[in-house]
């Protein structure tokens, strides 16, 4: 495996105060997000489901000064969730970026799967950001504008086996950013999808990144190494950030190159 250079670290001084809020922010890819936010200067909320990763990480934040904010919660319990992230706003004022990234990548055969097995996973996979976008817009309109930064998955574009309804939900991000993003932009509120490929987040590397996944991973990314979360939220604060005040409705792919 291709040793990691580690990433230089950019600063977004228009990102310093600015509301953030990021869902399933305690471990993996949403982890990474919360730190780089928060070292931004960023008023950071949060949730998830794991609650001692999730308080855990906002009171090592806090301790070395930064501001966020935890709370655990289901995302799939819809109004609970809705009123979670009024209450920040209530609290701090208007979210400027909203981080729709919480997601369950477990695997799944088709001919096993229920209809509540599927509700479920539409639900944590797409169905929730739907409804955060819908309870951030009221004050990000009134506030002169935002970004709304959505997770898609290369799992759909590589055909991945054992997940044809998180791939399924997926894709339905794609439909949710552009049409958001049609609605939206006469409010100046950015509306994009990054598409994290394989990325070596913890849980990947306990359950499935084994030698012939990693004999995958050489095979398929044209760029050598691995693909960190660090890598994901680095693009993330850069589409949070004024400097992408033009992009919109796009997918943006890291993947080392593999799609």
């Amino acid at each position: 495996m291709t040793t990691t250079i580690p990433l230089s670290k950019v600063k977004y001084y228009c990102l310093e105060g600015r509301n953030v809020f990021i869902s399933g922010g305690a471990t993996g890819i949403g982890k990474s997000l919360v730190e780089d936010f928060a070292k931004q200067g960023s008023v950071v909320g949060f949730v998830d489901i794991a609650q001692a990763e999730g308080q855990t990480l906002a009171d090592e934040l806090n301790g070395k000064g930064y501001r966020v904010e935890f709370t655990p919660c289901d995302i799939t319990k819809t109004e609970n969730y809705q009123a979670v992230i009024q209450d920040f706003i209530d609290r701090n004022g208007p979210c400027k970026a909203l981080l729709n990234n919480a997601a369950n990548d477990t695997r799944h055969e088709w001919s096993h799967v229920t209809p509540e097995q599927f509700n479920s996973i539409i639900s944590v996979n797409l169905k929730h950001s739907f409804f955060a976008i819908q309870t951030v817009l009221p004050a990000m309109i009134e506030s002169g504008g935002g970004s709304i930064i959505n997770f898609g998955s290369s799992s759909w574009f590589v055909g991945s086996q054992n997940l044809p309804i998180y791939g399924t939900s997926k894709a339905g991000v794609h439909g949710l950013t552009r049409c958001f993003a049609t609605d939206l932009g006469k409010h100046s509120i950015r509306v994009n999808t990054i598409v994290p490929g394989w990325i070596m987040t913890q849980r990947q590397l306990d359950l499935w990144v084994d030698d012939k996944a990693n004999a995958t991973l050489d095979q398929n990314q044209r760029l050598a190494g691995r693909v960190l979360p660090e890598d994901v939220s680095a693009l993330s604060l850069f589409l949070a950030s004024d400097q992408s005040r033009m992009c919109s409705a796009q997918n943006f792919i890291v993947d080392a190159g593999w799609i």
